[in-house]
């Protein structure tokens, strides 16, 4: 017989009996005796449990498996959002004759998204795993059309990095036939990135709130409001560090914009959770993170109102926003990987719903019943 890894953690047999005597009638599989002479089929043996706080947890196992992202998961959710809001820029530049201003966010957006590319790959283990989830187009699935949208926004950001490495370059890359394709496709490449920079900046949130992690699943309502400003300022921030103050206006405004959606979309998602699922995002490591995040965030807005003339300071804030959001993803990646060690972060905010629900009269759906 195999063994498994839940062999360790069953309890020891009790050695069998031997001896002569008048022979016992052996019970039925799995009888156990009542002491009124009836017999009972017992479901499962006797099992260890250990209790975590008021509650019990199989063999000591979490309620809710956490999902085995780590570090770079935390970097691409990080660089992605970086990504979309650079072209979000870009576009603005365009359209405004800002001819700095779009190519550092242009370089920027195509940075990024091979770097966060990159990190997305090295979580999978495999590149094909990237490849295969491309095989078929879910629309219900964040995952899948999340796959769908790097793998376009990335092919665009290519086609207007080339044009802008080209035009550094004097146009003395050896492109050949491919200079006046470039630039034909220049138009419709911009409008295709703007169009899928939102959705690239804001569809890990989604990601994470469609899953069963607690802290996550209670704020799926939040987390892609959230995301998108923490990618706007990101975004802001890394075009004032690049960018020269003279064209980088568009850049401090889209900064201090998403510094103020940032903090009003944390502190709404905690308002809006259950106190056991807000914990891990106000305690321990993730809530050091989630601090630091928001305190850079508001010295980086006041920065970029008043970095419009120093370019020091508009380095400086620039960092200080790019910092905020990095911390702000790493936050909420760890306190949802938190919340799954403690089982009442699982059954005391779903108990309180039901009871909420109950009271409300509502006993005809799929998680109450009468009685």
């Amino acid at each position: 017989m195999s063994i498994t890894a839940f062999d360790a953690d069953r309890p020891p047999e009790q050695p069998r009996r031997r001896g002569g005597g008048r022979r016992r009638r052996r019970r039925g599989l799995g009888e156990v005796g009542m002491g009124d002479g009836s017999r009972e089929g017992a479901v499962v043996e006797d099992v260890e449990i250990e209790r975590s706080g008021e509650y019990d947890s199989y063999y000591g196992r979490p309620v809710v498996k956490a999902p085995p992202w780590k570090a770079p998961i935390a970097a691409y959710l990080f660089l992605g959002g970086v990504s979309g809001g650079s072209a979000l820029l870009a576009f603005g530049a365009q359209t405004t004759g800002r001819p700095t201003l779009r190519r550092t966010a242009r370089l920027t957006a195509l940075g990024t998204i091979g770097l966060g590319t990159v990190a997305l790959i090295e979580d999978l283990g495999r590149p094909e795993r990237f490849l295969n989830m491309m095989r078929t187009v879910k629309v219900t699935s964040p995952m899948s059309l999340g796959t769908w949208v790097v793998g376009g926004f990335g092919s665009l950001s290519g086609v207007l990095g080339a044009l802008e490495v080209d035009r550094l370059a004097g146009e003395r890359l050896p492109l050949g036939p491919l200079r006046p394709l470039l630039h034909a496709a220049e138009g419709p490449a911009s409008v295709g990135q703007a169009v899928l920079a939102p959705l690239l900046a804001s569809y890990t949130g989604a990601l994470l709130g469609n899953t069963v992690v607690p802290t996550w699943e209670a704020g799926r309502g939040h987390l892609p409001a959230l995301f998108a400003s923490s990618a706007s300022l990101a975004a802001g921030g890394a075009a004032m560090v690049t960018t020269p103050v003279e064209e980088a206006g568009p850049a401090r405004l889209l900064a201090v914009a998403g510094v103020a959606g940032d903090v009003v979309s944390m502190h709404r998602m905690k308002e809006s959770m259950h106190p056991l699922e807000r914990q891990p995002l106000e305690t321990g490591a993730p809530g050091q993170l989630l601090v630091w995040a928001e305190r850079l965030a508001v010295v980086g807005g006041i920065g970029a109102l008043l970095g419009r003339r120093s370019r020091a300071l508009s380095v400086a804030s620039g960092a200080a926003l790019l910092t905020a959001s990095a911390l702000t993803r790493f936050g909420v990646l760890h306190a949802g990987l938190e919340s799954v060690k403690d089982p009442r972060r699982v059954i005391e905010p779903q108990k309180a719903r039901l009871a909420a629900r109950r009271a409300a009269g509502i006993t005809d759906d799929s998680i109450t019943t009468a009685g």
